[in-house]
């Protein structure tokens, strides 16, 4: 069924009264003269870039808080022998990774602030529904519709985000959202040291009280941000129509007028994999999701193996979780310093191999594993970014952006599956298979990377070698999107 009748075309015209002649892609638009670029992009990221980290913040808290719950007596509670446990982590995977693209579709249709609210409160909702489950059965039901609720989060956000700034821009903005994962690391073991104090209030053991106030608080800013989320440049009511065509022209300048929206069907949803380097994408990120997942799922359990109390790993589960952030920070300031991506992958994930390669070696000396904790999610969680708005970025137009991006988060986190079974409780304390499988998965993402720096390379040089104009009208040049002659990707 096609999203529209796919032969609508969009107005070019007001967007080329900025400057942005096809002739010339360096020609740089003209502000408005009432404010300043510096002032108006301030305004988009406060308008944008904090509500859309808040909720994948939350998002992230209550897809990863059955870690601090399950050292709160889950197990016990609910009978979790086996791999009972990690069953439940990993069917959350399947509806998260089978409904991404739709999700980018019904985003663009329904429009972001709709969309992207309405999962919110769904999933504070089903949070809370699985802190009152009384079997293993209604975990794994919980846990299904949780994945569900959360499948058009993480890519809808960074497919908005990708069409309000430059690529040049991008990167601080990609890493601060998402760094909001750090965040939430670090604030889950907080807000579980103190909710598992209210252990037996009402009745409730503690590990139900994290479900329960973490998603009501989910689901109270999921009504908020019905009022609040940004939708498209379009549709943007609180900007001016001279803004609004500013900061389109914006985009077109810079990525040859392949960032105006366009309606499109089914076919050409399709014919956007053709192009390989969207199937490489999605085995760059694929790399990064085992051992990301993996520590994010089992970081208190292994923790607690180093012989801590209950409430001190969730305390020390805290600091590995902030460097990652600060550190992440660093990497995307630099990275748009340099307009450079390639080094800025291949750094943090040399970082994390060094601290899984610790882990995998060590097994006496609980300072030096604990800090190579620090090393392994740091290197993760800084790689990560700079890898989806790599590719994210160097994607033209609304439909190979969105498709794009829902296709990446979706087949990387089949790698999510696999982290879900990667440490078991057989395994413990060294978990040895799990840091194997971990190192294994970096290295398989610094070979895609390495692929896709190539795929780049080559077509880079083969469009400055070919001639540009070949006749494509604008309308062409749109629907093209980065296949456009005159598009150079970023490198």
């Amino acid at each position: 069924m096609d999203v529209s009748k796919g032969n609508h075309q969009p107005d070019l015209e007001n967007a080329s009264n900025y400057n942005c002649s096809s002739d010339s892609l360096s020609d740089e638009p003209q502000c408005p003269p009432h404010t300043t670029e510096k002032k108006l992009m301030t305004r988009v990221d406060l308008r944008i870039i904090p509500f859309l980290s808040i909720m994948y913040l939350l998002a992230f808290l209550d897809r990863t808080n059955i870690a601090n719950a399950k050292i709160y007596n889950m197990v016990e509670d609910l009978n979790l022998n086996g791999t009972k446990y990690n069953t439940a982590l990993t069917i959350f995977f399947i509806p998260y990774i089978l409904f991404e693209i739709p999700s980018n579709i019904l985003l663009k249709k329904l429009r972001p602030h709709i969309w992207l609210s309405i999962c919110l409160f769904l999933f504070g909702l089903i949070t809370v529904c699985q802190g009152l489950v009384q079997s293993y059965s209604g975990l794994l039901a919980t846990r299904f519709f949780l994945g569900l609720a959360e499948t058009g989060m993480f890519p809808g956000c960074f497919y908005l985000i990708g069409m309000w700034y430059k690529r040049s821009e991008a990167q601080r903005r990609y890493s601060f959202f998402f760094s909001s994962t750090t965040l939430a690391g670090a604030f889950g073991g907080l807000l579980a040291s103190a909710i598992g104090e209210m252990d037996g209030l009402r009745g409730y053991s503690g590990w139900r009280w994290i479900f329960i106030l973490e998603g009501t608080l989910t689901c109270v800013v999921g009504i908020i941000f019905f009022f609040l989320l940004p939708d498209f440049v379009e549709d943007a009511k609180w900007l001016s129509e001279p803004e609004r065509q500013y900061i389109k022209a914006r985009l077109v300048s810079e990525q040859g007028k392949s960032g105006v929206e366009y309606h499109f069907g089914v076919a050409d949803v399709l014919a956007v994999f053709k192009d390989p380097k969207i199937i490489i994408g999605g085995f760059m990120y694929f790399g990064l999701i085992v051992p990301a997942y993996g520590y994010a799922y089992f970081a208190p359990g292994i923790i607690k193996g180093y012989g801590y109390s209950t409430v001190s790993t969730q305390l020390h589960s805290v600091p590995p979780w902030a460097a990652a952030f600060v550190f992440a920070m660093v990497i995307a300031y630099i990275s748009d310093k340099t307009r450079h991506r390639f080094a800025f992958t291949i750094l943090p994930i040399c970082v994390a191999l060094a601290g899984f390669g610790i882990l995998i070696n060590v097994h006496h000396n609980t300072r030096l594993e604990y800090g190579a904790l620090f090393l392994a999610t740091m290197g993760c969680y800084s790689a990560m970014p700079v890898i989806v708005c790599w590719f994210n970025m160097n994607l033209g137009g609304h439909l190979r952006r969105s498709v794009g991006s829902a296709w990446q988060v979706s087949f990387g986190n089949i790698g999510g599956i696999i982290a879900t079974y990667a440490f078991l409780s057989k395994d413990a304390p060294y978990y040895r298979p799990g840091y194997i499988i971990c190192i294994s998965f970096l290295c398989l993402s610094v070979i895609s990377c390495v692929v896709y720096l190539i795929a780049c390379l080559t077509q880079n040089r083969n469009r400055d070698r070919s001639v540009r104009d070949v006749g494509l009208t604008e309308w062409e040049k749109t629907k093209m999107g980065d296949g456009n002659p005159e598009y150079r990707y970023l490198i």
